[in-house]
């Protein structure tokens, strides 16, 4: 069935239920995830992979060349891996040395190229890339596992499942950046590739890619300890393996600095939603829900956490997904209005993480219906520049639209703006302070849009309904800013976060996990209120494997 041609008499859920951050920080990966997205693309296009340059000694120093091939383009990971001593391994942002560097190339790189990011890529951001390298990353190795697996494949034996299980990764990445940084392609040059046209494609696909390097890399120093003795990671094993990351503050404020873009990847989100509860039953998708449903179980079970946050979320879940199971046991998904009427008992049965994966799990089994919509997820152009036309009345009623619960606020209180985003010096990254402790007022970042939004109301409120807004802001340009926010709101309602950023009990992590769980990323395991660890393409085939595996039923381990 073709998206166009599913009922559409459900109504999507409202911005001010969706847009609340506890619901936001208990969003999941999905088929419109950007993982899912590039994985459903590869096997459709029949893209080729391999691996023509592999030139790593017995101490696990050199470099590799892993090579991705579209029907029009090749792409390459151009891989250094060091020997980096125990002592300079850290995941802090600030770290000089990493175990591997990665540059995504645009092309085949020569010899010339390869000397060339040899020079710049081990140095990160103390180097520099060209226009030809579209990411730049680093990983570093969870030493005990990366060790366990080359020890055990060295001996001619497998490695332990349950350890595989519960770390799930060989290597972390701590950044992987793209869109222009650091001399690297800007995304307005490869955005009309279609291949690149759906978000983030190109940081997946370096993703993807270190995968299959840090899988080569651990059996070939198995290899190189064994020798004729050693073995391959058995391919359910190398599955169950994905490529960790380490994901701070840095990421938080994108979603506030990116209204249109966020609405865009929320609005796609909410419509699937919609279109899903709106179809009638069907025997084969329902079949294929329960066993899905039986697989989120099995995800809920391995998905381990120290922090008491995340603990408190999987103690939400797990039950929840119980719950779930009992109910399909005693209500078929059949008639009219199944899935409609399972969403609607989820929002009375289940708790807000629950309910978030009921959403994800709903919309597995109807990609026909669905997966249409990953193409509406970027955004190639700004937005529209401030209408200076607009009346004071109209926007003080935009105002009350969007953020009425902002203009409920005391932000007199000091709970309501004891934190400030700023940038720190040192390494240009964004943090948050407490505003009553720290000297860091001076420095604070426009990120609180609640609270600009009461200020621009306070300063609307001696203008007329039919003065111009252009004349507010020529007398006031300081709410220049706001004034454009509220209007990209009236097409994008899905842009606003409806709570406030800078209040004593705003977590960070909240807007953390919605942007990962777009990316795809999966066991969110926090260390803090203000930094996550997660896992990327676990479960998911490797490139070898793309051909001839089902490369989108992989977001849930098998039974």
């Amino acid at each position: 069935m073709r998206a166009e041609a599913a009922p559409a008499h459900v109504a999507l859920r409202p911005p001010e239920q969706v847009m609340r951050l506890a619901r936001m920080g208990s969003f999941h990966a999905s088929r419109l995830s950007f993982m899912r997205i590039l994985m459903r693309r590869m096997k459709a296009e029949g893209w080729k992979f391999d691996c023509p340059v592999f030139d790593i000694d017995a101490h696990g120093v050199g470099h590799a060349v892993l090579s991705a091939t579209t029907p029009t383009r090749t792409y390459s990971l151009v891989a250094f891996a060091h020997d980096l001593p125990a002592e300079k391994r850290s995941d802090r942002v600030i770290a000089e040395a990493w175990d591997c560097t990665y540059a995504l190339f645009d092309g085949v790189p020569t010899t010339a190229d390869i000397a060339r990011l040899k020079a710049n890529v081990p140095l990160q951001e103390a180097g520099r890339v060209s226009e030809k390298e579209l990411t730049l990353s680093r990983t570093n190795r969870s030493v005990r596992m990366f060790d366990h697996v080359v020890d055990r494949l060295a001996d001619g034996r497998q490695p332990d499942e349950d350890m595989i299980i519960r770390v799930g990764y060989l290597m972390r990445t701590t950044a992987v950046y793209g869109s222009g940084k650091f001399g690297a392609s800007d995304y307005r040059a490869i955005c009309d590739r279609p291949e690149f046209a759906a978000p983030f494609q190109a940081e997946m696909l370096t993703v993807f890619l270190i995968r299959d390097f840090v899988l080569r890399l651990a059996e070939h120093l198995a290899r190189v300890k064994g020798g004729s003795g050693a073995v391959h990671l058995a391919a359910p094993l190398a599955r169950r393996l994905g490529i960790g990351n380490s994901t701070g503050l840095g990421m938080a404020p994108y979603l506030v600095n990116h209204p249109a873009l966020l609405n865009n990847w929320i609005a796609a989100r909410e419509t699937a939603l919609a279109r899903v509860r709106a179809l009638p039953g069907d025997e084969s998708s329902s079949r294929e829900f329960v066993d899905l449903v039986a697989r989120a179980r099995v995800n809920a079970a391995d998905w381990h956490s120290d922090h008491p946050l995340q603990q408190a979320k999987l103690a939400d879940l797990r039950p929840d997904l119980d719950k779930l199971a009992e109910h399909l046991a005693v209500t078929p998904l059949s008639g009219p209005t199944p899935w409609d009427d399972l969403y609607t008992w989820g929002e009375a049965n289940l708790t807000c993480e629950g309910q978030e994966q009921l959403v994800s799990l709903m919309l597995e089994p109807h990609g026909a219906v669905v997966d249409d919509l990953a193409d509406t997820m970027s955004l190639r152009s700004p937005p529209a520049r401030i209408d200076g036309s607009a009346t004071v009345g109209a926007t003080r009623a935009a105002l009350e639209t969007t953020y009425g619960w902002a203009l409920e606020t005391d932000w007199a209180a000091r709970d309501e703006q004891a934190r400030v985003w700023y940038v720190s010096a040192e390494k240009l990254e964004p943090r948050l302070g407490e505003r009553f402790e720290e000297p860091i007022e001076r420095y604070e970042q426009p990120l609180s849009p609640g609270r600009d939004a009461a200020a621009l109301r306070a300063a609307l409120a001696g203008w007329a309904d039919d003065a111009l807004i252009a004349d507010l802001l020529l007398a006031m340009p300081e709410h220049r800013h706001m004034v454009r926010r509220i209007q990209i709101a009236q097409t994008a309602p899905f842009g606003e976060i409806r709570d406030n950023t800078i209040s004593a009990t705003v977590l960070p992590i909240d807007m953390l996990r919605c942007k990962l769980s777009f990316f795809g990323a999966g066991h969110f395991d926090p260390r803090s209120d203000r930094w996550v660890r997660i896992n990327m393409f676990q479960n998911a085939p490797y490139p070898g494997e793309v051909a001839g595996t089902d490369a989108d039923d992989w977001a849930y381990p098998p039974l």
